[in-house]
């Protein structure tokens, strides 16, 4: 731990130097502040005794997010269920809080996108998609889950962590004395948090090599494995109690059948 711990400062100082911009977080998404929502699959008639629940968590991640999920958590129910992540990150601070309470429920994470589906009447369902995106610091939330299922079709994105507001002028901005010792202390606690998640240090070295001024780097299938984002293949779907709804793909087979919610 202590050997990840300076390499990452030491990476971040790296950084620093050579692009004179510190790598701090980034808050200015242009999606809505994270929600969470209780999601059952349907249609009723297609999934019949075997529909799933799932909490849907979409948006950026804010520093009041880990407050707003703590009051969500309280159903006894969440404890152990799935989370279905679709985010573009958002504050360091913010997804450290939320990714330790997370592992403190003992939360399944995993990517996808939650689609209502039309109801004349009665409960609100919904299908589950495998093609969600997971970018920035939500790939670190990603791993706060006990176990963690990536599905082929979905998107992990990593880039450097940075000020919102300097973010889209990096490169012209000046940058404190006080916003350099910013970086090295969120560094060191990104580092220390990787290492509490069981994650590896490979995640946190390629993110700091990405500028904000360059594209998103998508992680790989290998890098997802290597890097421990992903930790199980296909053990949902083994688990499942029946075959899976013709309208749904693999990803609608996470978690376990439950009663309809009130």
């Amino acid at each position: 731990m202590r050997r990840l711990f300076w390499s990452a400062l030491a990476l971040a100082c790296g950084i620093v130097q050579a692009s004179s911009a510190p790598p701090i977080p980034q808050d200015d998404s242009g999606s809505a502040p994270m929600r969470f929502e209780w999601r059952r699959e349907g249609p009723a008639d297609v999934c019949g005794a075997h529909c799933r629940t799932w909490i849907s968590a979409t948006g950026y991640i804010t520093a009041d997010t880990p407050r707003e999920f703590e009051a969500f958590a309280k159903d006894p129910k969440t404890r152990g269920a799935v989370l279905v992540l679709d985010s573009d990150g958002g504050s360091v601070l913010g997804t450290l809080a939320l990714g330790r309470t997370i592992r403190g429920l003992d939360m399944i994470t995993t990517i996808g996108r939650t689609r209502a589906v039309p109801v004349t009447g009665g409960e609100q369902r919904a299908t589950l998609a495998p093609n969600g995106n997971c970018e920035s610091m939500c790939a670190f939330l990603l791993l706060a889950g006990s176990r963690r299922y990536v599905p082929p079709q979905a998107q992990v994105l990593v880039h450097q962590i940075w000020l919102g507001k300097k973010r889209k002028q990096a490169l012209e901005s000046s940058y404190s004395a006080e916003e350099l010792n910013i970086v090295q202390r969120d560094i060191g606690r990104l580092a220390q948090y990787t290492i509490e998640m069981g994650g590896s240090g490979d995640l946190l070295e390629t993110a700091l090599r990405i500028p904000p001024w360059e594209p998103l780097y998508r992680l790989s299938a290998d890098e997802l494995s290597r890097m421990r984002l992903t930790t199980v293949d296909g053990l949902f779907d083994r688990d499942a109690p029946g075959p899976a709804p013709a309208t749904t793909t693999s990803l609608a087979t996470v978690g376990q059948p439950s009663a309809p919610r009130d």
